[in-house]
């Protein structure tokens, strides 16, 4: 684990009021914002802003794979990016309509230097150190996202069976909001909702990484097998697996499912111990069957299996 950011802190700083502590994810796994942001505002905004109004149905279809529809649904926005025009300039049909999709080379440096969080803050800094016009073009896409969801994200609660399931973890789980959205879009999401009282800290994308999240705030100081994350999407199963906690999988499309049954089932096996093997990995293979690891359209390259990004 690297050194912290100062804004982790608080993370660092938590003392346990009790003996389990569960971390939650936010977009697409408590709240139902997560379809609403890609299809209305990250989508366009891919489209108006990296030039892809040529191919606007084969972008749009594109982006929603990555973001929602594949084993690389929750990418960091500034992966996400990449995977996008990545996967954009390997379709056939793309070439077919005499479009290029350029190399951006200064958007894989970004993603790729140390010591430069994948944050709104983040890319700011490296831009000002290695100014490019790329890098300007990403920042310009990634305020138009911000002003865009603040624009037409709004009422977007929680899903049926979250509030329910937070009531039942209060008298035993130290709860927490682990995620990578920005930390005010989070504060104000989550007490809008009334949700906000059920979480001992909220954080967000200026904290670290979930996994960080995790590892900041409860190991070492819970048993190990009292640590479990909830989350939507493979990169918090993932960073689940890296921080060493137990992690229970919100099902993209049957959420209300997924949060009845860990109310019922899977929170009295944690705090009964039982939830580790049989059980969880039924619950990760069942998951896992959810979200396809190949693209579904013809490639340049004839590769077709779905490059997971290594995030930082």
């Amino acid at each position: 684990m690297t050194q912290h950011p100062d804004a982790a802190q608080p993370l660092v700083d938590f003392a346990p009021t009790k003996d389990h502590f569960i971390g939650i994810d936010s977009d697409g796994c408590a709240m139902d914002a997560m379809d609403i942001k890609h299809t209305e505002c990250f989508t366009p905004c891919y489209i108006k802003h990296w030039d892809l109004q040529p191919v606007s149905t084969l972008a749009r279809q594109t982006a929603l794979f990555v973001n929602l529809g594949s084993v690389t649904r929750g990418l960091n926005r500034w992966v996400a990016l990449k995977q996008v025009l990545d996967l954009l300039r390997d379709r056939t049909e793309v070439a077919e309509r005499g479009i290029t999709i350029p190399p951006y080379p200064e958007l894989d440096a970004f993603l790729a230097a140390p010591g430069y969080p994948l944050s709104d803050v983040g890319i700011a800094a490296y831009a000002a150190d290695h100014p490019s016009p790329t890098i300007d073009r990403a920042i310009r896409w990634g305020n138009a996202v911000n002003v865009a969801i603040a624009d037409m994200v709004h009422g977007c609660g929680p899903f049926p069976g979250v509030r329910e399931a937070f009531e039942a973890m209060q008298p035993h789980v130290d709860a927490m909001t682990v995620s990578a959205t920005p930390l005010h879009a989070l504060t104000y999401e989550w007490n809008a909702h009334d949700l906000a009282k059920y979480m001992k800290v909220i954080a967000g994308q200026e904290m670290g990484s979930k996994a960080e999240h995790v590892q900041y705030a409860a190991t070492g100081k819970y048993d190990a097998d009292k640590i479990l994350l909830i989350g939507d999407a493979p990169g918090d199963r993932d960073a689940a697996a890296k921080a060493r906690c137990l992690y229970y999988p919100i099902l993209p499309g049957n959420e209300t499912f997924a949060w009845r049954r860990f109310t019922a089932e899977a929170l009295p096996r944690f705090l009964a111990g039982t939830f580790a093997g049989d059980y969880q990995t039924m619950l990760i293979e069942e998951f896992n069957s959810y979200l396809p690891s190949e693209v579904p359209w013809e490639t340049i390259s004839g590769e077709r299996r779905v490059p997971v990004p290594t995030v930082k």
